[in-house]
């Protein structure tokens, strides 16, 4: 049974990677989707810090009064998930050293993501604090998680060193989800040791055990 949106492990090293893990990809079977409904995207959105309290509860009332704005809330945050799948993808590579994606699906999806933010940045205004004046993202509470993720996506996109953009290796067991490697020599190869690199490491122990075994006639 898949885990809830709020035990998912968060391994992307920034919000927006997380983002792109919240729907399964690295399996056989159809990908599950964490952001199963707009109440699971409001509980994952809390849960990383890109709403606060009162803003869960702020949007929480728009949406539940506001059907079709919960709608095209989910709708357009799966659009950035999937567009920011695609460009990073695209700057991974795989075992044999060749791009993981699809460079020119990537400019495509470049484009879409580019329109999402600036219909963001447009909704967005200045806010003057005690030592300066910061662009505030998601002043429209119906919009305010898809424009926090579009700003979000762009941040990642512009300030991050996109080459420790790293895949979980799906050809050696890995589940595929994507992160940012941090360490210090830029060797991490799993999402998290303590779940897929130690679950194929098992693996591998079985096989050569079983591999050791005399055959029986």
């Amino acid at each position: 049974m898949p885990l809830d949106v709020s035990e998912l492990p968060l391994v992307g090293g920034h919000p927006v990677l997380d983002l792109v893990n919240t729907l399964e990809r690295g399996g056989s079977s159809p990908p599950h989707d964490f952001l199963s409904d707009s109440s699971a995207l409001l509980r994952w959105s809390s849960r990383v810090g890109v709403l606060s309290d009162a803003e869960f509860r702020q949007v929480s009332r728009v949406w539940r009064d506001e059907p079709a704005a919960a709608h095209a809330g989910l709708a357009a945050v799966r659009d950035i998930r999937e567009g920011l799948h695609v460009v990073l993808l695209a700057l991974t590579t795989d075992a044999d050293g060749d791009p993981a994606g699809d460079p020119v699906a990537a400019g495509a999806a470049l484009v879409a993501l580019h329109e999402r933010w600036s219909g963001a940045a447009a909704r967005a205004r200045f806010v003057l604090e005690p030592s300066r004046v910061r662009l505030a993202y998601g002043t429209v509470p119906a919009m305010l998680v898809p424009d926090r993720l579009a700003e979000a996506a762009r941040d990642v996109m512009v300030t991050a060193d996109l080459t420790r953009v790293r895949r979980c290796p799906v050809g050696e067991g890995g589940c595929g989800w994507l992160f940012l490697d941090q360490s210090r020599n830029g060797s991490r190869r799993w999402c998290r040791m303590a779940d897929c690199g130690n679950a194929v490491k098992a693996r591998r122990l079985t096989e050569r055990r079983r591999a050791g075994r005399p055959s029986r006639s």
